[in-house]
């Protein structure tokens, strides 16, 4: 296999309308979903934010002690279908709960988790969660992918951070509401633009009460494109997947060409 093949992976995101406490049906459709991007020959498939139960926080740790056998059943899932799995999920550690990134690599291993760190205040998201303290890239047979969690994508320091750390893809990972979607949009060209990178982001798609969500899933390349993605939101219950080909030499290109890491003055931030 020649290098500029070793490069080339093909990614893949999974939207849908999750439904609040349903872990059963939300992991059926999750496996569904992951089936459907491994048939697309996929190495990569990424679910969103809090998939298994949604942000049904009441009753937050009772959907974390399902936590360990949902993720048993990815790891099985991702050996029989080869295929790189990533997404938020509920994790009780002590008396706290994380919303944690898992990402579980083709042999079945848990490559890494990531817990978020930046909690949403606007719909009190610190008074459910515990807050990470860690910016995570995780070393996959597929590269080397930096983990964000939906609100994370607003804070460029973290996705700096990852950059510098080595990623070579971020995976983000959202419940990000429709009346923001032009955000979402924009925040997710400017990482990837000013780190020089592709960004993997699954977003949820449907309505919990109050609030709809915004869906627009895709793949962006180091120059902002979206090499892929869903335009408008995709209401109901019904499961959408999307795939699309990166080529990490991409990445290598376009620091080559505008040397924005070798050009970064750290001592003039004040870091």
């Amino acid at each position: 296999m020649s290098k500029d093949q070793r490069n080339k992976i093909k990614a893949g995101v999974i939207q849908w309308d999750i439904r609040p406490g349903k872990i059963s049906e939300n992991l059926s459709v999750a496996l569904r979903g992951i089936e459907k991007l491994a048939l697309q020959k996929c190495d990569l498939a990424v679910l969103p934010e809090m998939w298994s139960c949604g942000f049904d926080n009441t009753n937050l740790k009772i959907h974390a002690e399902k936590t360990t056998d949902i993720l048993q059943c990815l790891q099985q899932s991702a050996v029989k279908q080869h295929i790189v799995i990533a997404g938020s999920l509920p994790e009780k550690m002590d008396r706290s709960v994380f919303n944690t990134l898992f990402i579980i690599d083709k042999d079945g291993h848990i490559a890494g988790r990531y817990r978020k760190i930046h909690l949403f205040s606007l719909t009190q998201e610190h008074k459910y969660f515990a807050a990470g303290k860690r910016a995570i890239v995780c070393h996959t047979s597929i590269g080397n992918l930096g983990c964000l969690i939906c609100y994370d994508v607003r804070f460029p320091e973290l996705s700096r951070t990852l950059a510098l750390k080595g990623a070579q893809i971020l995976l983000l990972s959202a419940q990000w509401p429709i009346g923001r979607i032009r955000q979402w949009d924009l925040l997710i060209r400017a990482r990837a633009v000013e780190n020089q990178l592709f960004i993997v982001a699954a977003n949820r798609s449907g309505q919990d009460p109050g609030i709809s969500y915004g869906g627009h899933s895709g793949i962006f390349g180091p120059g902002g494109e979206a090499l892929v993605v869903f335009l408008e939101k995709q209401d109901g219950g019904g499961l959408s997947v999307l795939s699309g080909e990166i080529d990490l030499g991409e990445v290598e290109t376009f620091r080559r060409l505008i040397p924005c890491f070798k050009e970064r003055v750290p001592q003039a931030y004040g870091i």
